[in-house]
């Protein structure tokens, strides 16, 4: 069944700044540091791990059109057992996890877990890390609240 149309209509129309701040995010995020098929890797895992189907479609297709192979892509939810990341991905992944997944035996991003992480990445790769998890979930309030189309264009995600 097909959605009729998004929640709510354009937010860019009632708060411009977005789209600077999406842009911002984005420049901030595509510095170099890390792959921007690990960061893509990530914000999949974000959208899926916060239920997104908008969010899980975009960065897919963001992957799909990066050149990334469906295997790969499919294999994002089941990370832990694929045959088909780096250990860098992983450590990265697994960082992802942990912030977006609340841990009842204490803090979510233990320091195992950081000094996994720091062995793949210097501090200027792990800050952009960082950032890739805090650029894919400023959005996922309007992703959930606001639900756009997705598969949609921009213009079209917003009806």
């Amino acid at each position: 069944m097909e959605a009729k149309g998004s929640r709510l209509p354009n937010p860019v129309t009632f708060v411009p700044d977005l789209a600077e701040i999406g842009g911002a995010l984005f420049k901030a995020t595509g510095n170099g540091s890390v792959p921007q098929s690990t960061i893509g890797l990530m914000q999949l895992r974000a959208g899926q791990l916060v239920g997104s189907t908008y969010l899980a479609v975009l960065h897919s297709g963001n992957l799909r059109r990066a050149g990334e192979s469906e295997e790969r892509i499919a294999a994002v939810a089941s990370w832990r057992d694929a045959p088909y990341f780096t250990d860098a991905e992983r450590s990265a992944l697994a960082l992802a996890e942990a912030v977006l997944t609340p841990n009842p035996h204490g803090e979510r991003v233990s320091d195992d877990l950081y000094a996994q992480a720091s062995e793949h990445y210097d501090d200027k790769a792990l800050t952009t890390l960082t950032m890739a998890i805090g650029q894919v979930c400023f959005f996922v309030p309007l992703a959930l609240i606001g639900k756009p189309l997705p598969g949609r264009s921009a213009a079209e995600q917003w009806t």
